[in-house]
């Protein structure tokens, strides 16, 4: 029984990786947080799939591009699951809830809300502009930064995502 139950899953699996794209996004930002214009920036790296209106990515970046003081690094990685929810023409309304850790750092955990506005240049390029919190904790200490930036995302096969909410053609 397990060994169908195993090869149950297999097909499973390969069936949802058949609907999926991959995706790679650059995703620059700024924050509301004191200090010089490189210490307000941000900097990331996310690759990940695409299923209809969900998407899931890794992302590897730097929460600060300026000079840290002492042992804390600003190096993160993080887990972004994405939703499309309403979709116009070439623009998408788009919601991602990130959870990631910040690496020898004093708040490590991290978490993200973000919404934004995403264009589709063509099936394989799009632009998105982005704002949102991150929230940073740690043992003794929390606290909370809004950001604002814009991304550029290639997807290696034409993107076939669509929205929970579409308007109907008239």
């Amino acid at each position: 029984m397990k060994k169908w139950n195993l090869i149950l899953l297999c097909l499973i699996l390969y069936a949802v990786d058949l609907h999926a794209q991959t995706y790679l996004s650059l995703a620059p930002c700024l924050t509301n947080d004191a200090g010089t214009i490189p210490q307000k920036s941000n900097l990331a790296l996310e690759i990940g799939r695409q299923w209809d209106v969900f998407s899931l990515g890794i992302d590897f970046g730097k929460t600060s591009l300026g000079k840290v003081q002492g042992r804390d690094t600003t190096a993160y990685i993080e887990l972004r699951p994405n939703l499309n929810i309403f979709q116009q023409g070439r623009f998408t309304n788009t919601f991602t809830a990130g959870i990631g850790y910040i690496f020898n750092s004093r708040q490590s955990l991290m978490t993200e809300l973000t919404s934004g506005i995403e264009y589709a240049c063509s099936n394989q390029v799009h632009f998105n502009v982005y704002f949102g919190q991150y929230y940073y904790s740690g043992r003794t200490d929390a606290s909370t930064v809004t950001f604002f930036g814009i991304s550029a995302m290639y997807y290696f096969s034409p993107s076939k995502a669509q929205p929970l909410i579409s308007q109907p053609r008239k």
